[in-house]
């Protein structure tokens, strides 16, 4: 079967010529073996970079035809960087992996096996985390119980390394959304699943492109994307803050009338104001993420462009135009 490694890149000049090398040595052990045709790829997208990771892309394209790139016009975020790769190449199997090394590459040979084992996506899983830090490790474990929690139905401990068949990506395919979370969106296609356990190291080189900023970003996106729940536990909160303002109401009434400690105006103004404050304040922030969301699908921009496709059989210097260069 004909393989597509797809690899997101943002600002990876450090890191590329590492992850282009390691990458090329295991597909040049895949083909060897008989497990991928020899025509299989590696395609580098580059999201905006503001670095060199273009012209190393367009270099090492240039010199080995197993290579491709793709670049976007501007940063459109990992999610629809990884989305165009997976919509603009062909292949009969795709894998998608980080250039940043975090992921064992080694695992892919495995993915390929489970592949001709009948299966039409196998999910990168980590095994362990050591590499992270406790305050990573910790609030990444956290936050996939907490999608559980809200009944989203991701894989616990896996990102976006994985091996997918063409049908599941033509099915991703019809999948039109603006608000981009796809760990949580594969497992909706409902295809034959199954996943490789890897431990996870430390990034080779550069800076994570995900600082906590974009991780507590992403977290709400997986949320509010695929779970209504907090909107229900807004009008369950809502019967509970009645009911605790029912309480308060008659324990100031009792403390007035049958005993001398009350301070006249205080208990039953102060206590119920910050209360049902605070309570009114996030509802309406969860509310307006959930707005917010509808404004964007509503308003349906295509989610990236691409600007040059590099590589294969098409020319460094002539950008390309398909069906999928536009969504």
């Amino acid at each position: 079967m004909q393989l597509s490694i797809v690899v997101p890149c943002y600002n990876e000049e450090e890191v590329f010529p590492e992850t282009a090398q390691r990458l090329g040595v295991l597909l040049a052990r895949l083909t060897e073996s008989g497990k991928v045709a020899a025509n299989s790829k590696i395609v580098f997208v580059d999201d905006g970079s503001r670095d060199r990771t273009w012209t190393l892309i367009e270099e090492m394209a240039a010199r080995d035809s197993w290579f491709e790139g793709l670049k976007l016009s501007r940063n459109r975020g990992h999610q629809n960087a990884l989305l165009a790769g997976l919509l603009s190449v062909d292949g009969d199997a795709l894998v998608s992996i980080d250039a940043d090394l975090q992921d064992d590459i080694n695992a892919i040979e495995e993915m390929v096996d489970r592949y001709h084992d009948g299966y039409d996506v196998v999910y990168g899983v980590r095994s362990a985390r050591e590499a992270d830090t406790a305050f990573k490790r910790l609030s990444a474990q956290g936050y996939y119980r907490l999608l559980g929690f809200f009944g989203v139905d991701v894989v616990f401990n896996h990102a976006d390394f994985r091996l997918m068949s063409r049908r599941v990506v033509e099915a991703l395919r019809q999948y039109g959304e603006v608000n981009l979370f796809l760990r949580g969106l594969i497992p909706l296609l409902g295809h034959r699943s199954t996943s490789v356990y890897y431990a996870r190291t430390e990034r080779f080189a550069g800076e994570s492109k995900y600082p906590l900023r974009r991780m507590l970003s992403l977290a709400v996106d997986g949320i509010t994307s695929f779970s209504a729940a907090p909107l229900r536990h807004i009008a369950v909160l809502g019967i509970f803050v009645s009911l605790m303002s029912v309480g308060i109401m008659g324990w100031v009434l009792w403390i007035r009338l049958f005993t001398e400690q009350a301070v006249p105006g205080w208990a039953s103004s102060v206590l119920p104001i910050y209360f049902i404050g605070g309570v009114q304040l996030l509802s309406i922030g969860i509310l307006g993420e959930y707005v917010a969301k509808l404004y964007a699908e509503a308003k349906n921009r295509p989610r990236y462009f691409v600007e040059k496709h590099v590589g294969g059989q098409k020319s460094a210097s002539e950008p390309e135009v398909q069906p999928d260069t536009y969504r």
